[in-house]
């Protein structure tokens, strides 16, 4: 197997297993509660924070330089957040297609807008990662910002999807076991 199949199943198998099977069913409702005051979230454009990126209705709270601690995000924020900046910046810079940026993307007013959107960009990730020679892994990309070899990168963006895959994934326990009710079957 090349090493490109390699890190390419190294996520396909916990995006397959674990981090997909976990998005179904998730709700509007869910997807933009707010579990302590003062969340970052994708909200309406007119409701967002003054230094809220995007396009369209919607825009994704931030704020520069980011507060220290900083503020609890919803699972939207997080799937934006996944979209955007772990995926669809690298796919747009290493294997073609649209640029995606935070200041013009059109962020999700729904979850299944949002999955729609994730699972766009993963496949888009996925087959780009698929499609790598062992020269190219072994080198820094010709375009984007990143100088490392394409391997670390692809190997970055693994992390990421798994690390904020699981604080989604978290963030569905919390809201379903919330003031111990009884979670929900989805």
């Amino acid at each position: 197997m090349a090493r490109s199949q390699r890190l390419a199943d190294q996520l396909d198998r916990h995006w397959q297993k674990n981090l997909r099977p976990r998005l179904h069913g998730l709700a509007d409702e869910e997807y933009f509660w707010e579990p302590v005051r003062g969340c970052w979230s994708v909200r309406p454009r007119d409701a967002a924070t003054p230094m809220a990126a995007g396009a369209g209705k919607w825009a994704m709270d931030f704020a520069s330089p980011a507060p220290v601690p900083a503020p609890v995000t919803t699972i939207a924020w997080r799937l934006a957040h996944v979209i955007v900046s772990c995926l669809g910046y690298r796919v747009g810079w290493h294997f073609g297609g649209r640029d995606v940026d935070s200041e013009t993307f059109a962020y999700a007013g729904t979850a299944d807008e949002a999955l729609h959107q994730l699972d766009e960009m993963y496949g888009r990730w996925n087959a780009g990662v698929r499609e790598l020679s062992d020269t190219d892994l072994e080198n820094p990309p010709a375009a984007g910002l990143e100088r490392f070899p394409m391997e670390g990168i692809v190997l970055h963006v693994n992390r990421e999807l798994i690390h904020h895959g699981a604080e989604i994934c978290l963030l569905r326990d919390l809201y379903r076991w919330q003031d111990g009710a009884v979670p929900r079957r989805v």
